[in-house]
């Protein structure tokens, strides 16, 4: 089986448009995953692989936009202090709700666990990411809509 760029876009515009959570297709020379919606938000990886046997189709649960096996940009030195909040996903990166609106947090923001910093639009849809720790915001690393690679380094907070 082969699939071509067009087929890929049009496949993941047919997956972002279900329900379907977890997605996984198989070919003789490629392994192709999507999740979303997961709490931890996996990554989605397109590896190519030695040749395997096709598997069959079977939707299950979380998607994002795949990237190829690439590393995320290189992140400046980081302060042994500071904690990074990461892309789970790759997308658009954006400061506010909407345009105009003001930023969810600012460099010496105070910011509590579960509380929004960020959106990061994948196949058209948003997705808001919340902190996993409470503290300062220290460093905004990404201009507002930039797109951002799976891990990439989007802000460092200093916990307390």
């Amino acid at each position: 089986m082969q699939l071509d760029h067009d087929q890929l876009q049009q496949l993941l515009a047919l997956l972002g448009e279900s329900d379907i959570q977890e997605f996984c297709l198989e070919g003789e020379d490629f392994r192709l995953e999507v999740r979303r919606n997961l709490p931890s938000a996996a990554p989605v990886s397109l590896v190519q692989a030695p040749t395997a046997p096709a598997a069959p189709v079977a939707p299950v649960a979380a998607a994002s936009v795949p990237s190829p096996s690439a590393p995320p940009p290189p992140a400046a030195a980081a302060r042994s202090d500071l904690q990074a909040i990461s892309a789970p996903m790759v997308g658009t990166f954006y400061r506010s709700p909407a345009p105009g609106d003001p930023a969810f947090v600012e460099v010496g923001s105070r910011i509590t666990a579960g509380q929004p910093v960020c959106i990061l639009e994948a196949m058209k849809l948003m997705n808001e990411l919340e902190s996993e720790i409470s503290g300062e915001v220290v460093e905004i690393l990404v201009e507002n809509g930039t797109p951002v690679e799976f891990g990439q380094v989007l802000m460092r907070i200093k916990p307390g």
